[in-house]
């Protein structure tokens, strides 16, 4: 018997994994040597995300996969509710948290960084961690919460796995890096673990030495960020009607025989493009014909105008754009806006402007297409929140959209994405989409229980699909819907849904706040309060609550509508009213999808 161990050879239909795995597959079974007397266990690992748009999360669940792979028990949380306490708790873990706004946190993961900062925090030095921090460098607060984050647990004595990483929009080498720091670390004392196979290797059964190798089945990748789905546009509408400020579309999209899924509540991205004439001008104004070969991310290298019209961000400026043409060229008058004193005058111009602008008013600074790539963030995905139902709407997948069009600095500007869909695609042109969950803001899991929407605008998309869901499963909960816009006869969207489901008593209430119709201005926090004792009431009954809509000025006003609906009608104190507020939210009765 010979006592050589036979190889899978290089040219077989495998990847390097499944070759790597299946030669040690082999080698165990031919090899003379006595087998290891036990398998060392792996370590629990906390896996904890703080996301807004859903990047962190993939990736913390990527992370978990590779970690249970290799014989760890990975435990994969959000940090929305979590505790310091929770974390204290852990031997391991593993952060990764994305930045939001002005240096914050995403939304509802303040809580947990506000308790963690108190002074009395308990030391944490049992804890071993690490931090991907993720964020955008061309705004100013590049990863501060991140940074912040992994600042304040080594101030607590927690002891870093690795150091932190900070990764700009393009994610996947970062990430990469930072994985396999991580998993050198944790499984320093852990080499004679036998890790789990491969998945597609796993398949194979039985490999002998004189059977032809068979390709293992691969299954088809799933629809996400990264492999989005070539979508049918099948219905496209205007809601808005005459003058209204501002249009606002209803679009439908095929799921393409069920190979795009979702639940009401989510929200989906499109994969946009950048206005095809604005890129024509743009080379124009450079003196580039657009067949340059620029990098393309860490995938390659592609066309100059290939890059400008799918891959670049160039209708917004921010600070490191102006900073980094402003140093290239040598502009006096751009260098001026930088300086600390002149930041309200900074603000004013990028917010008026875009790179057009830039290479109109200094010309001649950039000759070289790789450092008009480097300059500018990548192109991102635009999320809506899905107003359709999938027991309601089979086959289908519905966006409410208002088309941003605006005039500023001489010029007709709009969304990037918003204007694709409204002025560039038509009925069945295919657009990229994937589906990105929203597990906070679902229905409520008994069918009997009444739910308080509101969601003036587009914030209505949701709701609309929470209501045509509820009637498909036969919920018999009631449902009052807040609804606001400028004007009943130009921005009522979906006007005779929502009235046929009030007259039929599907809509148990439906409550209107138009602000141009009447000489002083009401807005849905109005109705609110005129309702004051029917919504404590409700609350009372179990109701759930649900806002939906723009965070900076309309979440803020019906967050304090309700805080003061608590004091008048449950006779609460301020700090109360804070308390039942929370309250809420613990119990999942008090959801937001905001932006």
């Amino acid at each position: 018997m010979s006592n050589s161990i036979p190889q899978i050879p290089d040219n077989a239909p495998f990847s390097p994994e499944q070759r790597a795995w299946l030669n040690g597959f082999l080698a165990s079974l031919f090899s003379s040597a006595p087998a290891a007397a036990s398998v060392p266990a792996g370590k629990r690992i906390a896996v904890l995300y703080a996301s807004q748009s859903g990047t962190a999360e993939g990736l913390a669940r990527k992370l978990a996969k590779e970690l249970k792979a290799q014989g760890h028990t990975p435990a994969v949380s959000t940090l929305v509710g979590y505790t310091p306490a929770a974390l204290a708790a852990e031997s391991h873990a593993l952060i990764l948290a994305s930045t939001y706004g002005d240096g914050d946190a995403p939304d509802g993961v303040q809580p947990f960084y506000e308790q963690l900062c108190l002074e009395h925090f308990p030391r944490m030095e049992k804890l071993h961690y690490s931090v991907f921090a993720l964020g955008d460098k061309h705004y100013e607060h590049f990863c501060k919460f991140g940074a912040d984050l992994d600042a304040k647990l080594a101030a607590l004595g927690a002891n870093p796995i690795c150091s932190r990483v900070d990764s700009d929009v393009e994610v996947e080498q970062p990430f990469a890096d930072w994985k396999a720091a991580v998993l050198a670390q944790v499984n320093k004392n852990d080499a004679a673990r036998i890790f789990a196979p491969p998945p597609a290797a796993a398949a194979i059964a039985e490999v002998k030495s004189d059977d032809a190798v068979k390709p293992a089945r691969v299954a088809e990748p799933s629809i996400s960020r990264d492999n989005p789905l070539l979508a049918r546009l099948v219905d496209k509408r205007s809601l808005t009607k005459g003058a209204a400020a501002k249009v606002t579309i209803h679009l439908a999209f095929s799921t393409e025989d069920g190979r795009l899924t979702y639940e009401a509540g989510d929200a989906f991205g499109v994969i946009p493009s950048n206005d095809p004439n604005l890129v024509a001008e743009i080379l124009q104004r450079l003196g580039f014909n657009g067949n340059e070969q620029v990098p393309r991310g860490n995938s390659g290298s592609t066309t100059l105008h290939e890059a400008l019209l799918h891959n670049l961000q160039i209708t917004r400026l921010s600070r490191k754009i102006v900073q980094e043409y402003a140093k290239r060229g040598n502009c006096a008058q751009l260098l001026a806006m930088l300086l600390p004193e002149a930041q309200s005058k900074l603000e004013q111009y990028v917010s008026e402007r875009g790179l057009i602008d830039l290479l109109v008013e200094f010309p001649g600074v950039l000759d070289d297409p790789a450092d008009l790539v480097a300059m500018l963030p990548r192109l991102t995905p635009r999320l809506y929140s899905i107003s359709s139902s999938p027991a309601a709407h089979a086959g289908q997948v519905h966006a409410t959209v208002a088309v941003v069009r605006y005039f500023a600095n001489q010029r007709e500007r709009g969304g990037v994405c918003s204007t694709l869909l409204a002025d560039r695609t038509t009925l069945s042109d295919r657009l990229p989409i994937y589906i990105q969950p929203n597990k906070k803001f679902r229905l409520p899991a008994d069918p009997s229980a009444p739910i308080v929407m509101i969601g003036p605008g587009t914030g209505i998309a949701p709701f609309r699909g929470f209501l045509h869901e509820r009637r498909a499963l036969g919920h018999t909960g009631r449902n009052w819907l807040f609804f606001g816009g400028r004007s009943a006869s130009a921005d009522f969207l979906y006007r005779e849904e929502l009235e046929s489901m009030r007259a039929d008593g599907h809509l148990t209430r439906l409550d209107t706040a138009f602000s141009r119709d009447q000489e002083h201005k009401v807005y849905v926090q109005d109705r609110m309060m005129e309702h004051s004792r029917l919504f404590w009431q409700w609350l009372q009954e179990g109701a759930s609550v649900y806002v939906c809509g723009d965070a900076s000025r309309m979440a803020k006003d019906v967050n304090a509508a309700m805080r003061k609906i608590a004091e008048q009608e449950g006779g609460f104190s301020h700090e109360q009213a804070e308390e039942y507020m929370a309250h809420l939210k613990d119990q999942h009765r008090y959801h937001r999808d905001v932006y």
